[in-house]
């Protein structure tokens, strides 16, 4: 009969056990609960779209949000998008007309830029067309060349001999003032602070704010080209008194977007848009221009389809807990199971000394029957009933008491009463059959 381990020793296995699987269960629920990372491309010439995006990211971080976002400035947004068709990141602020954005979804609407043709301040020009024998300038260069294509195909430039010619942002004003350029092509949002960058560059003694020209045929170019829109530039809107323009004026707009890739995990995303949202209200007076992030377009026909992640948090059909987990807690009752019985078995491993030579005391009396049956000699027989001795010792021996301990002596009384029945029935028979 092999000696059961001593019970220190069983204590510290199962404490050992017991440990390394609370250990792993931690690591485990750390795992799960772990905030992700996503990495986000990002660019403009001002560095505005840049710095947004630093601000937003360390407010993710300081409010502890599931969702955090490594900001990767690429300089300008077209090279953001290039690094986003290229996989290199996770998520990228994109404009709607430049690069490939096949993969991309939406998860927010950041805000929309203008395509501005401006000219100097008391020019006679009204309309694009206007700028027949002249000189454009398109700020940003390549950056724009998409804009610059569609103008090309709408317009007979050849006809007009309108040219283009690539300008940095930093060289605006000096394009403008030496008369290299006639006018300057941009693409930018209506907001204050843009207004006034248009204020710097056209700056002249009169003080007078620029021309804007309008894009007559924007309707024609946005049925055929889906990335811009037909916008209304409203009257005044550069200066009141006298309005400047004087006359609304019909353009382009696109969109400048935050986009994840079309593989991204739905619920990832969700979060992410609702961490997003409520981020950009709280940032809104440090930072205004958070304050035009928006939804994206939500139905079929966007040109860029919308995230299904940042649908389900824009529309309220994110699937709720219950829903979510419906398996898990169908499987709940199995685990217990499971559980209850590895409760078991660690029971029985602990149980005492005494349970153990108790249990090993009763096993032994019920073999004994047998080898009484099996017995072929009075030597066998005289060995069995000394082990039976033995066993009855160390009951009495190791007894306590209780009314467990008295129902243990009965029957142990009872089974030696049997046993020395058994011993007597076949001394009997091995005496008859040898005196035969």
């Amino acid at each position: 009969m092999q000696k059961p381990l001593p019970y220190w020793v069983r204590i510290l296995l199962v404490g050992a056990v017991v440990s390394i699987a609370t250990g792993l269960g931690l690591l485990a629920y750390k795992y799960y609960t772990r905030p992700t990372t996503l990495s986000i491309a990002v660019g403009s010439l001002d560095g505005e779209t840049g710095k947004a995006a630093t601000l937003l990211a360390s407010r993710l971080a300081s409010t502890n949000a599931p969702v955090r976002l490594a900001v990767i400035d690429t300089g300008n947004v077209k090279a953001a998008s290039e690094a986003f068709a290229l996989n290199k990141v996770d998520m990228a602020v994109v404009r709607e007309d430049i690069g490939d954005l096949s993969n991309a979804r939406t998860v927010a609407l950041l805000t929309s830029v203008v395509v501005l043709v401006v000219a100097p301040p008391g020019t006679a020009f009204e309309k694009f067309a206007d700028l027949g024998g002249h000189s454009v300038g398109v700020v940003g260069g390549q950056i724009n060349s998409s804009i610059v294509s569609v103008l090309s195909k709408q317009y007979d430039l050849t006809a007009l001999d309108i040219t283009f010619k690539d300008v940095a942002v930093a060289d605006a004003h000096q394009a403008i003032q030496s008369g290299s350029v006639s006018a300057l092509l941009m693409v930018l949002p209506l907001a204050r602070r843009y207004i006034s960058y248009l204020d710097n560059i056209f700056q002249d003694q009169s003080h007078a704010p620029p021309n804007i020209l309008a894009i007559e045929p924007a309707g024609a170019i946005a049925d055929i080209e889906r990335a811009y829109k037909t916008f209304t530039i409203p009257k005044g809107t550069l200066q009141g008194a006298p309005p400047v323009p004087p006359n609304d004026r019909i353009t382009l707009r696109t969109g400048l977007y935050l986009v994840a890739r079309s593989d991204a995990n739905a619920d990832l995303i969700a979060n992410l848009t609702r961490e997003v949202v409520k981020a950009s209200r709280d940032l809104s007076i440090e930072d205004p221009s958070m304050s035009s992030l928006s939804a994206p377009e939500l139905n079929s026909t966007a040109y860029i389809p919308v995230h299904p992640g940042a649908a389900e948090f824009y529309t309220g059909t994110q699937k709720e807990w219950l829903d979510k987990y419906a398996n898990w807690i169908f499987l709940l009752p199995i685990v217990f199971g499971a559980a209850a019985s590895i409760f078991a078995a660690i029971r029985q491993f602990l149980q005492t000394g005494e349970d153990a030579a108790r249990q090993s005391l009763f096993d032994s009396i019920y073999q004994l029957p047998h080898r009484i049956r099996d017995a072929t000699s009075e030597a066998e027989l005289t060995e069995i009933e000394d082990e039976i001795d033995r066993l009855l010792k160390i009951q009495l021996t190791q007894a306590r008491s209780g009314a467990e301990a008295a129902t243990n002596a009965l029957l142990l009384h009872s089974a030696a009463h049997r046993l020395d029945n058994l011993i007597y029935y076949r001394r009997s028979a091995l005496q008859h059959d040898n005196s035969g």
